[in-house]
């Protein structure tokens, strides 16, 4: 009889490892769907990655763009701040 104990121990270990790989807390498919998780929100950080760059683009035109604006204003239009004094010299 007790040779018939150490056996059954030992299949009863190995039937709860399977249990625990196939059913538990990271089980085969536990692992799976975070897998898919991890898959779909690396997606969304790289469509929001892009977005942000969009955006940074856009602000940064926006400034540079007034800066051209004012060069073109004052060059072509005599646009004068206040507190400046406009000089133009004749060629």
């Amino acid at each position: 009889m007790g040779n018939r104990i150490v056996p059954a121990v030992l299949i009863l270990l190995l039937v709860v490892v399977h249990a625990q790989l196939w059913f538990g807390r990271g089980s085969l498919g536990a692992v799976s769907t975070l897998q898919q998780k991890l898959d779909a929100q690396k997606a969304a950080n790289v469509q929001a990655q892009q977005a942000n760059e969009r955006l940074a683009n856009e602000v940064r035109d926006l400034k540079e763009g007034l800066e051209m604006v004012e060069e073109k204003a004052r060059s072509e239009l005599g646009m004068v701040k206040p507190n400046e004094v406009f000089v133009n010299v004749s060629k």
